[in-house]
């Protein structure tokens, strides 16, 4: 690996015909995106690192085969489970897909809600150096056993821009930093450039829904019960069936680790169910930190009488 590392970046003529539409689980995004596709004679692009996988449907909250029939999905269903997807490898399949969907005449909507999938959409993303598991490995004992202080001393003795740029709780990346200088012999500073583009040249609709905090966590409750009712624990257990086995990304996934965890342990599925609401929620509170982080991102607020269309309507008022 040399300095200078390829750059994968999706050419900013492009990037500036994109919408982008981003927002925590459960907070509309489908529905919204539906009613601006057909506005826009748009095509909806994944921006979500779990949709990516076959047999995960229940979970994911993928769109239905009705809505996917009803305006064309992008990177849904590409990788099988037992596999692993980098950052850079869905930057190579989404940047192919926005030259298939302008050449067509329509316009790339990516929905979804990934941060850093988005951010590097929008900035581009360093085509590092593949995973040294070993190494990873490695640093995840001195987070179980030192905290994520102690990884980020070590990246600031090795690379202190990133460490500046990296906050300490943001452990993968964290570790990634500390990898691609470990593999490469280089900082990851010397070879990314992560600073936004100037704002006269941005794309100009790059949003995320910005509901309450009350208004969601009911919803993420009540999708989480939904998901059971669809049959969340039959899915699981047929992807534990699966040969090769479910991958490392796979496994981990919010909804389907506790579930896997539940029925390997003997435990009541019932506590599974309440892990599952208590770290979906969790992890919306980590979305909107890093929707917050990225500034290109405009900030949509709404209040719990207000329609999807309108939402929509507000939007497109913007175009």
């Amino acid at each position: 690996m040399i300095l200078g590392e390829l750059m994968l970046k999706i050419p900013l003529e492009e990037l500036q015909q994109c919408w982008f539409l981003a927002g925590p689980t459960a907070s509309g995004k489908s529905t919204v995106a539906m009613l601006l596709a057909r506005y826009l004679h748009a095509e909806i692009v994944a921006l979500d690192s779990m949709t990516l996988y076959r047999k995960m449907n229940i979970g994911t909250a993928k769109p239905s085969p009705a809505e996917q029939e009803t305006v064309p999905h992008h990177l849904f269903d590409i990788v099988d489970p037992h596999e692993e997807f980098s950052v850079a490898e869905y930057m190579e399949a989404a940047i192919r897909s926005v030259n298939d969907i302008l050449d067509r005449g329509r316009t790339p909507l990516f929905v979804g809600g990934t941060g850093l999938y988005l951010r590097s959409l929008l900035r581009g993303v360093f085509a590092g150096p593949d995973a040294d598991w070993d190494f990873r490995r490695k640093m995840d004992v001195v987070v179980e056993e030192e905290g994520p202080i102690k990884l980020h001393e070590m990246l600031q003795n090795v690379d202190a821009e990133a460490a500046g740029r990296i906050h300490p709780n943001d452990v993968r990346r964290v570790i990634r930093a500390l990898e691609v200088n470990h593999v490469t012999g280089q900082t990851l500073s010397a070879q990314h450039d992560e600073r936004p583009l100037e704002e006269s040249v941005r794309p100009k609709h790059i949003y995320w829904l910005s509901p309450s905090r009350p208004w969601l966590h009911d919803r993420i409750n009540r999708r989480v019960e939904q998901m059971m009712v669809e049959g969340l624990v039959e899915e699981v257990q047929g992807l534990m069936e699966l040969e090769p086995a479910l991958g490392r990304t796979a496994r981990q996934a919010l909804g389907y680790k506790e579930i896997i965890d539940a029925l390997e342990e003997g435990r009541p599925l019932e506590e599974a169910v309440e892990q599952i609401k208590i770290r979906t929620r969790q992890f919306a509170k980590r979305q909107h930190t890093w929707y917050r982080n990225i500034v290109e991102c405009q900030e949509v607020t709404f209040t719990e009488d207000e329609s999807a269309k309108e939402i929509a309507d507000r939007l497109i008022a913007r175009s």
